[in-house]
């Protein structure tokens, strides 16, 4: 069986970044609950990368890279915000409520740099495999 890095690296790359879209899309459609189940405002969640590699390939040049792989999801510790809102349904004795710390123009950015990123993994896969096409032409004496 061919092995093919660039495929495997530009294919870990588009799940990874497809997952860093979708938990975005929940931080957005979260950012204005005001209680969970555990009695807290939504907490933004953030995508944590790592480079996937292979340690037991290891060459004259390092650990053999097979693309990225997403190692986890975490909580952003960062502080709720409160505002004071008296009649809201989830205000505390003294009328604050805490709202989410999902800061919207923040997650649009994540949400356009995981779409770049995306399509740039795309264009890599296209433009391999149209080099692997060029490549059987010429080797078949096609022009």
């Amino acid at each position: 069986m061919v092995n093919f890095p660039t495929l495997d690296i530009a294919g870990s790359g588009l799940a990874a970044e497809r997952y860093r879209m979708e938990v975005t899309a929940n931080n957005i459609a979260n950012a204005g609950t005001t209680m969970t189940n555990n009695g807290d405002p939504y907490r933004r969640q953030a995508v944590v990368f790592s480079a996937d590699m292979d340690e037991s390939a290891i060459g004259h040049a390092g650990a053999v890279h097979h693309g990225v792989q997403v190692v986890g999801v975490e909580p952003d510790p960062t502080e709720f915000p409160t505002i004071y809102n008296p009649s809201h349904p989830h205000a505390d004795a003294n009328g604050f409520v805490r709202l989410s710390n999902v800061k919207i123009p923040e997650e649009m950015v994540d949400l356009i740099t995981a779409s770049r990123s995306y399509e740039a993994n795309s264009k890599a896969i296209k433009v391999f495999k149209e080099m692997v096409e060029q490549s059987l032409k010429l080797l078949q004496g096609g022009q």
